[in-house]
């Protein structure tokens, strides 16, 4: 049973009431969808501020707010980049290949009237448009493939954001065989929550990778 709940996820993040509010609003719409879309698995639904809401949260201070747009790989239920757009990122882009989800995502942006858009198309096709500052993903792809999908994406300078589960070192020395890159691992921010005066661990465990100055080996 879940008892880490939204007021425990303010505690952590110190978020506004207003964004918690919006955030709540996301989390209802998401379980009334879930009946007839299968947006997140089912066992995690018990546990969603800290499955998916907090753990989507763990990227926020690593964007610097405003400068460029930041790209959210395959959103799906829209982790992370729909929490974090509610949280206050502007210029954030899901980017979902899966229409009925897309139907979900742009329902929940106008229920909470947060500063995002949906492209509904694959990889692909986004990556003749537009470039992104910040390239982000969740439980999308291994990272190798996550690397090939974002390299044409990136903007000069920009970053790739991908939080991994705890095979991220081998994906990693995967990764590296083929990319140069600069790669900082952020370990989980919250290594001890206090909910109504029980200590949690986050679910799921891992961390965040961090990816500058990418670009293929020769």
């Amino acid at each position: 049973m879940e008892t880490f709940s939204k007021f425990g996820f303010q505690d952590v993040t110190g978020v506004s009431r207003e964004t918690l509010e919006k955030l709540s609003l996301y989390v209802d719409l998401l379980q009334k969808w879930q009946v007839r879309l299968n947006l997140v698995g089912p066992s995690t639904l018990q546990n969603i501020w800290r499955r998916h809401i907090l753990d989507s949260s763990r990227l926020f201070p690593y964007i610097t707010k405003g400068i460029g747009s930041v790209l959210d790989l395959g959103s799906g239920a829209g982790f992370p980049g729909l929490v974090l757009s509610i949280m206050g990122l502007p210029n954030v882009v899901l980017l979902e290949s899966n229409r009925k989800k897309c139907g979900f995502l742009k329902e929940v942006i106008r229920e909470t009237a947060c500063n995002t858009t949906v492209f509904n198309g694959r990889v692909e096709e986004y990556s003749k448009l537009h470039s992104a500052q910040y390239v982000t993903s969740r439980a999308l792809a291994p990272l190798d493939n996550l690397l090939i999908m974002s390299h044409p994406l990136l903007a000069y300078g920009g970053s790739c954001l991908f939080l991994k589960g705890e095979r991220y070192e081998e994906e990693l020395t995967l990764a590296t065989k083929k990319w140069s890159m600069d790669v900082i691992i952020h370990p989980s921010n919250y290594s001890r929550l206090v909910s109504n005066g029980v200590f949690l661990k986050p679910a799921p465990p891992g961390v965040l990778i961090e990816i500058r100055n990418l670009s293929p080996r020769d």
